[in-house]
């Protein structure tokens, strides 16, 4: 099943939605690379991309956060610790099954999709939310 970003992921601010999007079609990109099982370099070349994106948006999103004074900045970035180590694991797992298995495909979907939903759908939208009460709070 591939990951699509819908009306329940948008948090209202533009490049963490953006960045959100391009992530989605990342995730995509690497589960239809790994519809041909044999195509372990396509695979380990969109992993690494994603991985890449992923860094990238992660620091875009951290440095937003110190940016605005988020106070769960922290836990926020233990969060992201968990995406990088699941990454880390997916390149193992591929390297050891030599190719996108089943198993490889399923932790794609349960680790990194249903991962970015939540985080998006609790954290993100948090961040989003605090830095809007914060700029009410300055028009009152």
């Amino acid at each position: 099943m591939y990951a699509e970003f819908t009306d329940d992921l948008v948090t209202g601010n533009e490049m963490i939605d953006g960045q959100h999007r391009e992530l989605i079609g990342k995730i995509n990109d690497l589960l239809v690379s790994c519809e041909d099982r044999s195509n372990q370099s396509g695979a380990a070349r969109l992993l690494n991309y994603l991985a890449d994106y992923t860094e990238f948006h992660f620091n875009e999103e951290e440095a937003f956060q110190k940016e605005i004074g988020y106070p769960g900045l922290k836990e926020h970035q233990e969060k992201h610790r968990e995406l990088r180590h699941t990454v880390q694991e997916l390149h193992d797992m591929l390297t050891e099954e030599e190719g996108p298995t089943d198993a490889f495909v399923a932790k794609v979907s349960e680790n990194v999709r249903d991962w970015l939903y939540y985080h998006i759908k609790g954290f993100d939208r948090s961040v989003a939310e605090y830095k809007f009460m914060r700029d009410s709070a300055e028009r009152i």
